[in-house]
C-alpha cells in the first residue's frame, strides 16, 4: 500500500467498524440500542441482562445479534471493542475495571459510584489501559445548553455572576428506587452539578443545601428529600443557585440562566407544541414534554455520536472520568451539607 500511495495512488482506508456490546437493557440500556441502531460503522453484537430470559420478544426486534444473562460475555469477546454500562451504579466500578483491562472503550451511564475511593481507583485502571471513556451526562450536548455554554465562554452576555438551573421531574420515583438510587444528590442534581461546571467553565469551591420532603415524606428513612434549593460558590467568584423538585405537576421543568455583566441568556423549557391559543378567557400554551427520553433523546444521540468520534479519530471525549469525579464530589458535599445544615467545601481532584 506504500508504494502505491508513493505513486500517487488514492487507497481507500477501511471504513472503521465499532462492535458494540450493551451491559443492562433496562429503559437506558434500550434508549442507546434503539438510537445506535440507526448510526452508520456500528455493529450491535451483544446486550447483557440478568433478566433476559424475559426479553425474547424484544430482541427479536431490537437489531442486537446476541442476548445474554452474562456481561462477562460481552467482557471476554475479543471482537467487541466498545462497552456501553447501563447497569446499576453498584456494579459500574467492577464492570469499568474488568472492560478497561480488555482493553475495551467505555461508555458509563452516571453516577460512577457512590465511592469516591472506588471512583478513583477505577480511574487509575482506565488510565493505565489506555482506553477512552465517556461519561453519560447528556444535558451538554443539548443544542440549547450546548449554545448558552458558548455564549459565556465567548463573553457574549460579559462576565459570569450568576448562574441560575431549574430542574425539576415530573413525578417521583419510588421507595425502592430511591433505597438504592443515592438519592436526590446523586441520581437527579448531579445532572445539574455537571452543567453548572459546564456551563460556567469554572469549578464548584462549596455547597450549601436547604430542603425537606415535601412530596413524600417517607423518603426521610433514606436520609433523602425531594425538595431542594442548592447554593454554589465557584472558584472564580461565580455564584450558583439550583432549584430542584421530585414532583412537578405540569411535565419536566429545564429552564437556565446564565446572567452577566453584559446581559443574560435564558434556556427555557422544550413543549409539545409553540402554539399559543389566545381567547376572551385567557391565553393556553403546551405543557413542557413530560420526561427525558422526550426532552433529551436528541442529546443522547449526540453525546453517543461524539464518542464514536472520539474513538475513531483517536480524539479525547467530550465528558470524561474528571467530569464525573467532580460531579460526585459535588453531590457528596451537597448530602454532607444537608445532614450538618452547614456550608461544605468541594474537594479537588488532585
Amino acid at each position: 500500500m506504500k508504494y502505491l500511495k508513493e505513486r500517487g495512488y488514492q487507497i481507500m482506508e477501511k471504513e472503521k467498524v465499532n462492535v458494540v456490546g450493551v451491559i443492562g437493557a433496562g429503559r437506558i440500556g434500550r434508549l442507546h440500542i434503539n438510537n445506535m441502531r440507526n448510526m452508520p460503522n456500528v455493529r450491535l453484537k451483544t446486550v447483557s441482562d440478568p433478566q433476559a430470559d424475559h426479553m425474547k420478544d424484544w430482541f427479536s426486534e431490537s437489531g442486537v445479534e446476541n442476548l445474554t444473562k452474562d456481561y462477562k460475555n460481552i467482557i471476554s469477546d475479543p471482537e467487541i471493542n466498545v462497552v456501553f454500562i447501563c447497569a446499576p451504579t453498584s456494579l459500574h466500578v467492577q464492570i469499568i475495571t474488568e472492560a478497561a483491562k480488555a482493553g475495551k472503550h467505555i461508555f458509563c451511564e452516571k453516577p460512577i459510584c457512590f465511592s469516591d475511593e472506588n471512583t478513583c481507583k477505577a480511574h487509575k485502571v482506565v488510565k493505565q489501559a489506555g482506553v477512552k471513556f465517556q461519561l453519560g451526562f447528556n444535558r451538554r450536548f443539548d443544542r440549547n445548553f450546548a449554545k448558552t455554554k458558548e455564549l459565556v465562554k465567548n463573553k457574549a452576555i460579559g462576565d459570569l455572576h450568576i448562574l441560575k438551573i431549574q430542574s425539576r421531574d415530573p413525578e417521583p420515583p419510588s421507595l425502592e428506587y430511591v433505597s438504592h438510587s443515592g438519592g436526590i444528590f446523586m441520581d437527579m442534581s448531579i445532572h445539574d452539578f455537571d452543567m453548572a461546571r459546564f456551563i460556567s467553565g469554572s469549578e464548584v469551591e462549596e455547597v450549601y443545601v436547604v430542603g425537606g420532603a415535601l412530596i413524600n415524606p417517607e423518603i426521610k428513612q433514606y436520609e433523602d428529600i425531594d425538595t431542594a434549593l442548592i447554593t454554589l460558590k465557584f472558584e472564580n467568584g461565580l455564584v450558583g443557585v439550583i432549584d430542584n423538585s421530585r414532583q412537578a405537576v405540569y411535565g419536566y421543568d429545564q429552564q437556565l440562566e446564565a446572567f452577566g455583566s453584559k446581559g443574560s441568556a435564558k434556556v427555557n423549557n422544550e413543549k409539545e407544541s409553540s402554539v399559543e391559543v389566545l381567547l376572551k378567557e385567557g391565553v393556553k400554551s403546551s405543557n413542557p414534554l413530560h420526561f427525558f427520553l422526550e426532552r433529551y433523546n436528541d442529546a443522547f444521540i449526540e453525546e453517543v455520536e461524539q464518542f464514536f468520534e472520539a474513538i475513531n479519530n483517536d480524539e479525547e471525549v467530550p465528558c470524561g472520568f474528571v467530569d464525573g469525579i467532580m460531579a460526585q464530589r459535588i453531590a457528596s458535599a451537597a448530602k454532607e451539607s444537608l445532614l450538618t445544615g452547614l456550608p461544605i467545601k468541594v474537594e479537588k481532584y488532585q
